[in-house]
Order: C-alpha cells, then sequence, then structure tokens
C-alpha cells in the first residue's frame, strides 16, 4: 500500500524504503530525555502509509517515527 505513496524528504527530494538520511533540526524524542541532534545519519528508513512520517531507528532510540519536514536524503 505505501508504495502508491510518493514520500519526499524537507528538500523535496523522492524516499524509498532502505534510505539513508540526514536530521536537519535537533528533535527531542518525546517520552525520553534524548535529543537527536542535527546532522544526525539514520540509515534504513521504511516507508509508512502516511506520506509525512518514516520509521527508523537511531543507536539512541528504537522504533521511531520521524516527520519528513526535518529530514534530507543523505
Amino acid at each position: 500500500m505505501a508504495d502508491d505513496i510518493i514520500v519526499k524528504d524537507g528538500n523535496g527530494s523522492q524516499l524509498h524504503d532502505g534510505d539513508s538520511v540526514t536530521l536537519i533540526k535537533d528533535l527531542k524524542v518525546k517520552g525520553t530525555s534524548e535529543t537527536l541532534k542535527r546532522g544526525t545519519l539514520v540509515k534504513g528508513i521504511r516507508l509508512t502509509d502516511s506520506p509525512g512520517e518514516i520509521e527508523c531507528s537511531t543507536k539512541q532510540v528504537k522504533g521511531l517515527v520521524l516527520k519528513t519536514e526535518f529530514l534530507k536524503k543523505a
């Protein structure tokens, strides 16, 4: 179902499953005391049914959902 949806990063580049992205803004992770810093590389993203969100994991936090407006394709 997610194949029909075009997902774009903050710069307008199209994202695909397995892409690597970089954060363009410091993000506070809800429910934790973690803050993901600008420039953090996130590898192996997964697209969701929502065109404005992706699923991913980082070293600090597993099972994150990030808004694509805060990402750029690496």
